[in-house]
């Protein structure tokens, strides 16, 4: 490999990297070029921490010999024990930074010591050459715990990696791994803004539909659910058992709503609020009352669990309610909320707090109740007249069949 295939090699990663190119393609594309100029590589792996309410991190990996192996590998913590704070401890890489070094460099002859397991795996597979790298940022570059990016390359070259070779990979390196690095910050801002605001929302915003004010008129199906005798239980249950108790019943309630094509905009407290959107309003009736019977399901199958664990348990409270609303902004100019407002939300809120006076799980607005397509409708049953608190019309409210559910 000379100076031409570097500065080629180097030109199109940056090209790559510009134009937004996946992680895996920016990998597959360097190993090949670096094999058609010289650098014969057979394996590779770079790995980088992510920001994310599950995974630490995502290893992408590389190989030449037709092997099937998952070209992309999420991984959870390795700070709590268990065997990935094992493999982790054993690693090349936990060396490198608990040495402060930042390469490794292993030939894997007949006679060679090998100081780690993974060098005895390559080293069977009639892998020659082994060197590792961690490439470190400064820290107004780090986010999260994304503050590296660990890398591993192999060779079958007789004698392993020459010292030519070597100096290639350490010139072309920082740049596959600038893009890699941009690759996974674009994929941290689509998790945050997913997990905050929601799916549809949240792409709402990385389209660049972020202005203060500029909302969307749309006519949808409100959720608004919260949990039985939440105040009571926060009362009496001891302090540890609150926050994983929101966290189980969110989940199941969560989970339904997604499941069914629901989008989740707000969570406050034990509240929930959510909606469901549709060409066809009836549509969009119907996938909420598909999101109810999966949460009962789910429900029961959690309060089961809590029970053969001494846990308090509760159940769901949900009013529908559907409505024109405007979908968007609002806020002040250092501090937005993208959300949904207009008398429907507030209607949907004051449906919901009718559950408990009606003693139903589910009270559902007579517009709600209008736009419902059969069969679904036929499963739907009055329970009375009311007036509701701040809104100006007394209105019919209605619930599912108990004999039905």
């Amino acid at each position: 490999m000379n100076n031409a295939d570097i500065d080629a090699i180097a030109a199109w990663l940056v090209d790559r990297g510009l134009a937004g190119e996946h992680e895996t393609e920016l990998l597959n594309g360097f190993c090949a070029r670096c094999g058609a100029a010289g650098l014969s590589l057979s394996r590779a792996v770079t790995i980088i921490d992510t920001l994310h309410p599950i995974y630490e991190g995502r290893a992408f990996r590389w190989r030449n010999d037709g092997v099937k192996e998952d070209a992309i590998v999420e991984y959870g913590r390795t700070n709590q024990g268990g065997q990935a704070a094992a493999n982790w401890q054993s690693s090349p890489f936990y060396h490198l930074l608990a040495t402060g070094q930042g390469e490794m460099r292993r030939h894997l002859g007949p006679d060679d010591p090998l100081d780690f397991a993974i060098l005895e795996t390559l080293k069977n597979e009639g892998q020659t050459g082994f060197m590792a790298f961690v490439h470190r940022f400064a820290s107004s570059g780090t986010i999260g715990e994304m503050d590296s990016v660990y890398s591993w390359w192999v060779t079958q070259h007789p004698g392993g990696f020459t010292e030519a070779q070597a100096a290639a990979l350490r010139r072309l390196l920082p740049a596959l791994l600038l893009g890699i690095k941009c690759a996974s910050l674009k994929r941290i801002a689509g998790t945050l803004v997913e997990v905050y605001l929601g799916n549809d929302a949240g792409q709402r915003v990385l389209d660049g539909k972020i202005s203060r004010g500029v909302a969307d008129r749309i006519n949808a199906v409100l959720w608004f659910s919260d949990l039985r005798g939440y105040t009571r239980i926060t009362d009496t249950a001891p302090p540890r058992e609150i926050i994983p108790l929101l966290n189980d019943y969110a989940d199941v309630v969560i989970s339904a709503i997604h499941e069914a094509g629901g989008d989740v905009l707000k969570l406050i407290g034990d509240g929930t609020l959510a909606i469901f959107k549709a060409d066809d309003p009836g549509e969009a009736c119907r996938s909420a009352l598909r999101a109810e019977a999966s949460l009962r399901q789910r429900l029961a199958a959690l309060n089961a669990r809590r029970l053969a664990e001494s846990r308090p348990v509760t159940t769901v409270y949900i009013g529908l309610h559907i409505g024109e609303v405007f979908y968007g902004n609002i806020g002040s100019e250092d501090r937005l909320d993208f959300t949904v407002v207009g008398p429907a939300v507030n209607e949907a809120s004051r449906v919901s707090s009718m559950c408990r006076s009606v003693d139903r799980h589910v009270v559902l607005s007579a517009d709600f109740v209008a736009a419902t397509p059969e069969p679904e409708r036929s499963w739907i049953v009055s329970v009375g007249r009311y007036a509701l608190r701040g809104v100006g019309r007394a209105q019919e409210l209605f619930t599912l069949d108990p004999e039905r559910l």
